[in-house]
C-alpha cells in the first residue's frame, strides 16, 4: 500500500484511474463482446502489446473488426465495427497519434472524404461500443461486467431530409442523426444504462 501511495504522490496520478492490463487472449475475449455474438469467433481483433502499441492480436475471416480496451485509459471501452469503416477509423487513430485535436481530425477527414482520398462506406455501416466507467473484464467468468452498449450506424452525408431521423432522441435511447450532412453522419442509438 505504501508503494502505491508513493507512486501516486510521485506521478501525481491515482492508480485507481488506470484501466486493466489484459493478456492477448483476454483482450480478444473482452473486445469481441462489443460485437454481435454470431460474428465474434471470426472477427479481427486489434489490441495493445506490452509497450502500449496497437497491434493485430488476431486476423479474422469475416467483416467485423474489434478494438480492445485501451489499458492506459480509465474505465472500459471496446468497439467492433464493419470493415468498410476501417479506413475512417485508421485515419482517425493516425491523426490522433500526430497530436491533432478532435476538431482538426474531423476537419481533415471531412476534406479527405469529400476529395475521395478517404474511402467512406457507400451503405450504412455499424460501430458497436461496449463501455462503462466502472466496467471491467472478469478473467474468471470471461465477461465484461457493468458495461453498456451503444450503437453508431454511419451513413455518410445523410441529413434529416434524406433519412427522416430526428436530430435528437425523441425518447430515452431512441435513434437520432448526429453530424447530419457530413462524412461522419451517423445514427446514434444509446439504450438507457442498466
Amino acid at each position: 500500500m505504501k508503494t502505491i501511495t508513493a507512486i501516486t504522490l510521485i506521478l501525481g496520478v491515482s492508480t485507481a484511474s488506470l484501466g486493466q492490463t489484459l493478456s492477448n487472449e483476454d483482450q480478444i475475449s473482452a473486445a469481441v463482446q462489443a460485437g454481435p455474438e454470431e460474428q465474434r469467433d471470426n472477427a479481427t481483433v486489434l489490441g495493445y502489446d506490452s509497450s502500449g502499441a496497437l497491434v493485430e492480436l488476431r486476423k479474422g475471416t469475416n467483416e467485423l473488426i474489434c478494438l480492445a480496451d485501451n489499458p492506459e485509459k480509465a474505465g472500459f471501452s471496446a468497439a467492433c465495427y464493419h470493415v468498410s469503416l476501417a479506413p475512417f477509423m485508421a485515419r482517425g487513430r493516425a491523426l490522433k497519434a500526430e497530436g491533432k485535436s478532435r476538431k482538426e481530425i474531423s476537419e481533415i477527414r471531412e476534406a479527405e472524404a469529400k476529395s475521395g482520398a478517404l474511402k467512406m462506406p457507400d451503405r450504412p455501416a455499424t460501430l458497436h461500443v461496449l463501455y462503462g466507467k466502472e466496467a471491467k473484464y472478469n478473467s474468471t467468468t470471461g465477461l465484461v461486467e457493468n458495461a453498456n452498449l451503444r450503437y453508431v450506424v454511419y451513413t455518410p452525408w445523410a441529413t434529416q431530409e434524406t433519412s427522416g431521423l430526428p436530430l435528437k432522441p425523441m425518447v430515452p435511447g431512441g435513434p437520432w442523426l448526429m453530424f447530419p450532412g457530413t462524412h461522419a453522419a451517423h445514427i446514434m442509438i444509446t439504450p438507457p444504462a442498466k
